[in-house]
């Protein structure tokens, strides 16, 4: 006989339909939340699904296009919903200015993407949310590449300068490659004092791979566990968790990229053979506060450089340099006119000097007009809001982003940011007469003195503006100068001589 029974406990019916009902008002409200709470958000594309939201009125192709043409319907700030991210597309430059300026507080950060963070890019200040180690870094780069310190670089800009006039001379066939490489040559020419070589530079081809492959996750496959990062746990043998290969290999690269620029400029200090690496020499401030100098050459790397077949990986000086041959080869009246001044200034017995900048206006609105024109990216960079905000009556929730250009749907899921729509804004009619026209002149006023107006939409806003816009800027005034003072820009020739023509529409991509 057993002395101590211990008896089932007994069962309650109302047990699972208490648990039951708990589910149920957690998932309502939390639908509630995403779909319904707030419904005041901006006029957009009506939702043609109670789930997926507008997932069938994202373009695959040109999708710069489609923001346009629905900022002309909708307004200046246009709103989607794909699944439960919310999107916002700004379409004005008062409405970038009225949020991303003056509200930077809540409008400045990233939210992560899961397959570039085990790439091992999660140390690049671009895609870094905001906070007080993004801040930390910005501080390093402001201070690194402020207006004064882009100045002393000009000696190794004047340099690199001619040495891409050159190479134009000996293989004009190779321009494209030569342009590509301009913007490297200056960063680690001033961060870490190397001369890259002319074709070929291992550093130059390992920041490139790296970069290249950045793209690659945002493909479906690989883009899936940005969507779901729980799916990072799965092991690299499990079918469908072929993206930890990529990544690795990836990371490999990145880390690669990262050491060895480092660990040259760390030998050449050394040996105090150093002539110009003024970074390195005044950055210990920086360190104290646990900020890390390995990430500057690297970053920047991955703006400037860029394989010849694909644009993704365009950034400012780059991109800028080819809109330029693009411009100048289908509007050769311009060319000429630029040169004229140039002639009249220069003449024909020296190069272009940086003294030279204050006298050759005509240069300075060319180059206004290229990134009013030509945005480096159509889509520009992209901001996330850290808290829910009110705009002109309309609800903006914590989390919103854009939907960056892209051939995959599925980034949609991968970027969760609020963004800015660079050509739309460029091409505002109520700012810009005739804004498809190439026209340095509309930056003149009615005697002839450029205007006090002018916005760069190239470099971004409020406080993810780039920082190193001064050293772009000043890249590209001397670069397209010296380029006039010395060349002729042509369309390529048929077999019958006549002009190949020039397609001057843009490829999707993204920059950070």
């Amino acid at each position: 006989m057993a002395l101590l029974h211990i008896s089932d406990p007994p069962f309650h019916p109302s047990i699972p339909l208490a648990t039951l009902t708990i589910i149920a008002v957690w998932a309502f409200l939390r639908l509630w939340r995403i779909f319904f709470k707030n419904p005041s958000y901006p006029p957009g594309p009506v939702e043609r699904n109670f789930l997926l939201g507008n997932w069938d009125d994202i373009p695959t192709v040109k999708p710069w296009a489609t923001y346009a043409q629905w900022g002309k319907v909708y307004g200046d700030v246009v709103h989607f919903r794909l699944y439960r991210q919310h999107t916002i597309i700004l379409n004005s430059i008062e409405a970038v200015d009225d949020l991303l300026e003056k509200r930077s507080n809540i409008y400045s950060s990233r939210s992560q993407i899961e397959m570039v963070n085990l790439m091992g890019w999660d140390f690049a200040t671009g895609i870094k949310p905001y906070g007080p180690q993004w801040r930390n870094h910005r501080r390093f780069f402001q201070y690194v590449f402020r207006s004064a310190v882009s100045q002393s670089l000009r000696p190794v800009l004047s340099k690199k300068v001619n040495d891409l006039l050159y190479n134009l001379l000996l293989t004009p066939e190779n321009f494209i490659g030569h342009y590509k490489s301009l913007g490297a040559a200056n960063i680690m020419a001033a961060v870490y004092a190397y001369d890259i070589a002319p074709t070929n530079d291992y550093f130059v081809s390992l920041s490139e791979n790296a970069t290249a492959r950045v793209s690659l996750s945002l493909a479906p496959g690989p883009s899936a566990v940005n969507a779901f990062p729980i799916l990072k746990y799965l092991p690299e043998w499990f079918p469908g968790a072929g993206f930890h290969k990529l990544a690795n290999e990836t990371r490999e690269l990145t880390e690669e990229m990262q050491e060895l620029p480092f660990r040259h400029t760390k030998k050449m200090m050394v040996l105090d053979s150093l002539s110009h690496a003024y970074n390195f020499r005044n950055n210990q401030t920086f360190q104290d506060s646990g900020n890390s100098p390995l990430c500057i050459a690297s970053e920047l790397m991955e703006r400037f450089n860029s394989s010849e077949e694909d644009i993704e990986t365009i950034k400012e000086t780059a991109a800028s340099l080819g809109m330029f041959f693009m411009a100048m080869a289908t509007h050769p009246e311009i060319q000429k006119k630029a040169q004229r001044e140039i002639d009249n200034v220069v003449g024909n017995g020296r190069l272009v000097t940086w003294d030279d900048m204050q006298l050759l206006p005509y240069i300075d609105a060319l180059n206004r007009e290229l990134m009013r024109w030509r945005p480096a990216l159509p889509l520009g960079i992209a901001h996330c809001t850290t808290q829910d905000d009110v705009y002109k009556g309309y609800f903006i929730p914590k989390g919103t982003f854009l939907f960056p250009a892209s051939n995959y749907k599925l980034i949609v899921f991968a970027i969760p940011t609020n963004g800015i729509f660079h050509r739309a804004i460029s091409r505002d009619e109520r700012k810009f007469k005739d804004p498809d026209q190439f026209n340095p002149d509309r930056h003149f006023d009615e005697h002839g003195n450029l205007k006090n107006d002018y916005q760069s939409y190239a470099f971004g806003f409020g406080r993810r503006i780039c920082p190193g816009r001064h050293l772009a800027l000043d890249t590209l005034w001397l670069a397209t100068a010296s380029i006039l003072s010395a060349f002729d820009i042509q369309p390529k020739k048929d077999a019958s001589g006549n002009n190949i023509p020039i397609d001057p529409e843009y490829t999707p991509g993204i920059v950070w």
